[in-house]
């Protein structure tokens, strides 16, 4: 048992931002579902508790859990709700990474939560149509953050082409007007609440890669907020300066690093260029990995 948790928290930590958000709802998952099944066998109620994590619709409840505004996007309804979710967040997540970075990939996960989690309560408050499911209804799922991702990375790479089964290759514009225009026509739905947060999400995905493109990064804040709660007092003490270390050949060596970089990212760039016209499939086995190993710096 020891070297399975210990084999888990390894692969935690050399994955990548989007593995570890995979492993993070998993882990979320089996701990609820545990919890639930040790109630149930006690014969107590097993669903309620899970609310104070879920997001409700009504203001003033949310008013008394405000925390649901972040724990809902980690939770599922059940194993297929999860499934699909985290497949979505694997496929899309990879593409991702090749385009933007992994600090992108945190910020914007928790962005696309939040707007659709805003936009769910904010639809509920306005719309009669919802004025019957208001006091009872809570939203949960991880889905108004893959779609952020997914609607991002269309907006970044348009002509990408992604292969579906019985469909064949589709360019990733039409996968996200697909998934889109889906939500907006199921928002009178059984789901309805689910589809205005898928919305919400969306339109986060959107709003990041066009402010992105004109140099203002939306997430920097919610990168800072994780910084700060990470490093914690650490963060409020001046960092100490490395001593100088003074070698012979010195400028000789800052050419050389200077060229190494300046080729590297000249590498970098024709790759995206050819990811760009051809799509991901186009690119060799090398190439994939220097993409790779770039997007986690």
């Amino acid at each position: 048992m020891g070297n399975f948790i210990s084999d888990l928290k390894n692969n935690f930590r050399r994955g990548n931002i989007s593995l570890q958000l995979i492993y993070i709802n998993v882990g979320i998952f089996v701990v609820t579902t545990l919890i639930s099944v040790f109630l149930m066998l006690f014969n107590w109620d097993a669903t309620s508790w899970l609310q104070y994590l879920e997001l409700p619709a009504w203001l003033p409840l949310f008013l008394k859990q405000p925390w649901s505004l972040v724990t809902y996007m980690f939770l599922h309804a059940g194993a297929l709700h999860l499934l699909f979710n985290m497949l979505w967040l694997y496929w899309f997540g990879q593409l991702f990474l090749s385009l933007y970075s992994a600090r992108h990939f945190r910020g914007l996960y928790i962005l696309g939560g939040l707007c659709g989690g805003l936009l769910y309560m904010l639809a509920y408050n306005v719309f009669p149509y919802f004025s019957n499911y208001l006091y009872g209804s809570f939203l949960l799922g991880a889905s108004a953050s893959v779609l952020a991702i997914v609607v991002a990375t269309a907006v970044r790479s348009p002509e990408y082409r992604v292969n579906f089964m019985f469909v064949g290759a589709v360019r990733l514009k039409y996968v996200a007007l697909f998934v889109v225009l889906t939500d907006l026509l199921f928002v009178t739905s059984g789901n309805g609440g689910g589809h205005i947060a898928h919305l919400g999400g969306a339109l986060a995905g959107w709003w990041f890669a066009r402010s992105l493109q004109k140099g203002m990064d939306i997430t920097g804040w919610i990168n800072k907020v994780f910084d700060a709660l990470s490093g914690g007092i650490k963060l409020k003490r001046p960092a100490k300066k490395p001593k100088m270390k003074v070698e012979k050949g010195g400028k000789a060596a800052d050419y050389e690093y200077n060229a190494r970089k300046k080729q590297q990212s000249e590498e970098i760039d024709r790759i995206l260029d050819k990811l760009k016209k051809s799509g991901y499939s186009s690119l060799t086995t090398e190439e994939k990995k220097r993409l790779f190993d770039a997007s986690k710096r």
